[in-house]
């Protein structure tokens, strides 16, 4: 049964498209067949991680939301962009990320059923074992879906008043939709905190399980988005905080 799993944060910053991309490819270098579908459609930003160039992309979210193609037809293997190999491949849904295709977006709206069709399709074509959904920040009548129809919802937070409040907003509207299991991911650390001490404060106020905890690491910043960390990095400790992570995803 394939799983559906939606990344999520309150509040923008929080490095949700990098962790997604990720997790996403640590799930992969499993042997298993992931798909991502870059949901954000207002600022889209995590085909960078892929190397995947926009003049590459012909056909995006956006085409298939407007009914101009199936959303098949925006799926890019970018399995060797990444250097994953193995039996593992990874499909990304990448959204347009053109000022005339975003402003229609913002302006229009799209369908939020078709998007569930479209999630659906794609299991189903590709045959995926697992789909992740990279949401915009916030939350609207798209995010609502995405939890609603998740496996799994993960939560990414920074040890900051803001995204605390935010995130208990969230978790708050995801019991209300009735979400089958819900992860936090502790980001952007610093390093003076103590990671335990951290886990411990952050379950016992929100009652979930703190999956991970990544440090604000100097080494991901200087990689700027131009691939994805764990892919290059396995051994870093990033890396296998990731893989613990994915642990849980695979055995949730």
């Amino acid at each position: 049964m394939p799983k559906v799993v939606s990344i999520h944060s309150y509040r923008g910053g929080t490095g949700k498209s990098n962790f997604t991309a990720n997790l996403a490819s640590t799930i992969a270098a499993l042997g298993n067949r992931v798909g991502v579908v870059d949901t954000d459609v207002p600022s889209p930003g995590i085909h960078n991680l892929f190397c995947l160039e926009p003049e590459q992309t012909t056909t995006t979210l956006n085409n298939y939301l407007w009914g101009d193609n199936p959303i098949t037809d925006a799926a890019y293997d970018v399995s060797a962009n990444i250097g994953l190999t193995g039996e593992g491949c990874l499909y990304l849904v990448p959204s347009s990320v053109k000022a005339d295709d975003i402003a229609r977006i913002l302006k229009d709206g799209y369908d939020v059923k078709l998007m569930n069709d479209g999630f659906r399709a794609l299991v189903k074509s590709l045959q995926l074992d697992y789909l992740f959904i990279d949401t915009h920040p916030g939350l609207s009548k798209e995010t609502f879906l995405s939890i609603a129809i998740s496996h799994i919802l993960m939560l990414i937070v920074r040890p900051d008043k803001q995204d605390y409040q935010g995130t208990a907003v969230t978790i708050d509207v995801a019991r209300q939709l009735k979400v089958r299991k819900m992860l936090l991911a502790i980001n952007k650390a610093h390093s003076q905190l103590n990671p335990e001490a951290l886990k411990q404060k952050v379950e016992e106020t929100y009652h979930e399980t703190v999956a991970g905890v990544f440090p604000l690491s100097e080494d991901i910043v200087q990689l700027a988005s131009e691939g994805v960390f764990c892919v290059k990095y396995p051994e870093h400790p990033v890396s296998q905080e990731f893989r613990k992570v994915a642990q849980q995803i695979v055995e949730g």
